[in-house]
């Protein structure tokens, strides 16, 4: 994968179905040398290529001598972190980003994600179903096993709103530890969306006096305003420190379409699932007090979610989705408006057609964007800012952070007599 060192925050591009890239393909250095000339009346014995140690199976080694042995790799410093591993099973999806730690930032060495539908029906019985559990332990036991290939200094394995709903959701993550190894933790909503602000601080504009940022997730959505209006009541440069409200709203795209339907939505299933989610809104907490912060206009939204992503797409009209394209995008209210009218126009088979959208969420696109509709109406930023990173990115710099990865080292004190 693409090496990210600009910020903590970039991911490499990333696909759902179980894509994954690799940083650390071995480096084949072709034989500089080419046939030797010939001289008149002399003949030379051609000479076999010669290749690098670690070229690819099948292709020869060097001639006339065996290849040297594999040198050792010295111990890792005490100062080298390592890897980093964070893993989130939501409702819809299950991601895995490793990531080692760069100056300024971390490198994405492998990544993985798969639609599961963990969450699929879980609204109506309140339980994990057979094949919905069947479907997420196969995807972790792939996490699972990268985790052990890449061997993984320190890992956090986080489950979200399916299994903090689910009935069976403890037994379920039993299974997992029993039949992957790994120990997931169900977190709290609250985590959840510190998590959010986190993987997406360094999007925010620091000009702005404020952020109202949302979260549309599988089975609940995070709503998070960060006020950057006053200092933060801890003194500390952590955007999480700045969060004055939040709020978890217990509708996702999962949970939304599975009530309304998701492959035919007419404009009154639209406006029926907006209205469901905007009576939701009032429990904002300090309510009035967002209103007279957005009415002044210093405010923006940041979206991170498959929804906000897919708007996107459709935006720049990408014949492929690239991440790099997306992730970091502003758009203003006008192009907001415009692309949810161009998304509830489109049939079912037009957004299965849609490369930035396809066949694994056609049916949940527009609950999302229901669910962005009610934001705005209820709060009308003149700009949003797409977020294509979230809650793993969130985990890894938090991590980071604790092992004081980025901690200056004390300077060293200059020689007497000056220089440099």
């Amino acid at each position: 994968m693409t090496s990210t060192d600009e910020d903590p925050l970039r991911a490499g591009p990333e696909r759902s179905g179980g894509w994954t890239e690799s940083a650390h393909a071995p480096t084949v250095r072709p034989d500089a040398g080419g046939e030797p000339r010939r001289r008149k009346g002399r003949r030379r014995k051609r000479r076999q290529p010669v290749y690098a140690v670690d070229a690819p199976r099948g292709q020869p080694a060097a001639v006339q001598k065996p290849a040297p042995a594999a040198p050792k790799l010295p111990a890792p410093r005490p100062a080298d972190p390592g890897y980093y591993a964070a893993l989130d099973l939501g409702t819809n999806n299950c991601r895995l980003l490793i990531a080692q730690p760069r100056e300024r930032g971390f490198r994405v060495v492998d990544a993985f994600s798969r639609i599961v539908r963990l969450g699929e029906g879980v609204g109506a019985s309140g339980r994990l179903g057979a094949a919905a559990m069947d479907r997420a332990v196969a995807a972790l036991a792939i996490c699972a096993h990268k985790l052990a290939e890449r061997g993984v200094r320190r890992t956090r394995l986080i489950a979200t709103e399916a299994c903090r709903a689910a009935d069976n959701g403890p037994v379920f993550l039993e299974r997992v530890r029993a039949e992957t190894g790994l120990a997931l933790e169900i977190v709290s909503r609250e985590t959840e969306a510190r998590l959010a602000v986190a993987g997406c601080a360094s999007l925010i504009d620091p000009s702005a006096s404020g952020v109202l940022l949302f979260d549309i997730g599988g089975g609940s959505s995070e709503l998070v305003w960060i006020d950057l209006s006053r200092p933060s009541p801890t003194g500390r440069r952590r955007m999480s420190d700045r969060i004055r409200a939040w709020t978890s709203l217990p509708v996702g795209v999962v949970t939304l379409s599975e009530r309304h339907g998701g492959e035919r939505v007419d404009a009154t299933t639209f406006e029926a699932m907006v209205a469901e989610v905007t009576a939701m809104l009032d429990a904002f907490p300090e309510a009035d007090m967002l209103d007279s912060a957005v009415a002044e206009g210093g405010l923006h939204f940041l979206g991170t979610s498959g929804t906000v992503t897919t708007l996107a797409g459709v935006h720049l009209g990408l014949d492929r989705y690239d991440r790099r394209r997306v992730d970091g995008l502003w758009m203003i209210d006008d192009e907001v408006e415009a692309m949810m009218a161009t998304l509830r126009a489109m049939d079912y088979p037009a957004r299965v057609a849609n490369p930035c959208i396809g066949a694994e969420r056609a049916d949940l696109v527009l609950a999302g964007c229901a669910i962005l509709e009610a934001v705005r109406r209820r709060w009308r930023c003149g700009r949003l800012r797409v977020a294509d990173r979230g809650l793993r990115e969130g985990l890894l710099v938090e991590m980071m952070a604790e092992d004081g990865v980025w901690r200056r080292p004390a300077a060293a004190p200059r020689a007497a007599g000056g220089g440099r």
